[in-house]
């Protein structure tokens, strides 16, 4: 993987929040629509077990599911 990727909907605040945190902090990641992408829905479901988002999954594979700032952070070594 050559980008963290965030499973993510536009209507979702902490998943504007998280991709706020990434372009401040010039993280580069691949955000993935699952309202409107079925497929990728399900993906995000199977990573997190649940069907809370945002998920993000770390270059490491390490998934985070609706991290706050502090956590992205930690994640991120920031």
């Amino acid at each position: 993987m050559e980008e963290i990727v965030l499973y993510g909907a536009q209507w979702c605040g902490d998943c504007r929040r998280a991709k706020t945190w990434l372009r401040e902090n010039r993280v580069a990641f691949t955000e993935v629509d699952v309202e409107h992408d079925e497929a990728a829905r399900e993906r995000a479901i199977e990573i997190a077990g649940r069907k809370n988002i945002p998920v993000i999954v770390l270059l490491d594979g390490t998934v985070l599911v609706e991290p706050t700032n502090a956590e992205l952070a930690a994640a991120l070594g920031r």
